[in-house]
């Protein structure tokens, strides 16, 4: 059993858990994820893991309540314990040798791009770091963002905090002034990273993308994180969660994506009504 030892809303829908799992935080790099039960009757997700810390032996996973799973799992309390939690699974991501990179997240995703950013910053990258979220409110990670970034911009839809705009936008303005990138590394909705590419691609910059949005099983069995990069078919739990993404066809990804959201909502609100009253 792995015990939550910590707790934390971060906006109203997305919560913060630090978890008791020394094997795990031993071994874990930024961009790998676990997987977890939450009892031993339940679904099996994969949440990338958000940080880790070697001494304590904790792993911090940042979740968004959008289905079932996640609803059930942010019924419990600090001091409760999940049924299952495994890793670290996936490939790391690939920080060494960059001097000068630009991070983005969207949304959730910006929970991903943390300990990408934290581990450039720790390596003496310069580190550029640009988040997105629809409006103030759903705003996460700006304290740790900022003390492991050189230049954040924050981006909201909306104007409420930052500049009004999207990421591509804030991107985009230091292209034009003249920033060269190693790489840009972009995770977020798959709307997002694919409009990042394709900015970046005008402007001759690698660009790596994770697409974790689009793991449903975690070990490559169940087929859904199917996609194709390069012409060729990969498995983002397995091959990834990391691509070019030059190479990724982002409408095959974004319409396969699409296929789980109906019963998605229906177990989502089977579990909502489990729960009333209760």
């Amino acid at each position: 059993m792995f015990k939550i030892l910590r707790k934390k809303e971060l906006n109203p829908t997305v919560t913060l858990m630090d978890i008791d799992a020394p094997l795990i935080a031993k071994k874990a790099e930024p961009g790998q994820f676990i997987i977890l039960r939450v009892d031993e009757a339940g679904e099996r997700i994969p949440l990338t893991i958000a940080d880790f810390d070697r001494e304590k032996g904790t792993v911090t996973i940042i979740y968004q309540i959008v289905g079932a799973t996640t609803a059930k799992l942010n019924r419990l309390r600090e001091g409760d314990s999940l049924h299952d939690f495994v890793g670290p699974l996936g490939v790391a991501s690939h920080t060494e040798g960059l001097k000068k990179v630009a991070v983005i997240g969207g949304g959730v995703g910006s929970a991903i791009a943390y300990p990408i950013a934290k581990k450039l910053h720790h390596q003496g990258a310069t580190v550029h770091t640009i988040v997105g979220f629809r409006t103030q409110d759903l705003v996460i990670l700006e304290d740790e963002f900022r003390a492991v970034s050189d230049v954040l911009k924050i981006m909201t839809d909306d104007g409420s905090y930052g500049e009004k705009g999207l990421v591509t936008a804030a991107l985009q303005q230091l292209l034009d002034k003249g920033e060269q990138y190693d790489e840009v590394i972009a995770i977020g909705p798959l709307v997002m990273m694919k409009f990042v590419c394709k900015l970046t691609k005008e402007y001759g910059v690698k660009t790596v993308v994770s697409m974790n949005p689009i793991m449903i099983d975690g070990t490559g069995m169940c087929g859904g994180c199917r996609l194709t990069v390069g012409g060729q078919t990969k498995f983002a739990c397995v091959d990834g969660p990391d691509f070019d993404g030059h190479l990724v066809d982002f409408d095959e990804a974004i319409e396969r994506s699409n296929m789980y959201k109906e019963f998605e909502r229906h177990q989502y609100e089977e579990t909502c009504n489990l729960f009333k009253g209760v």
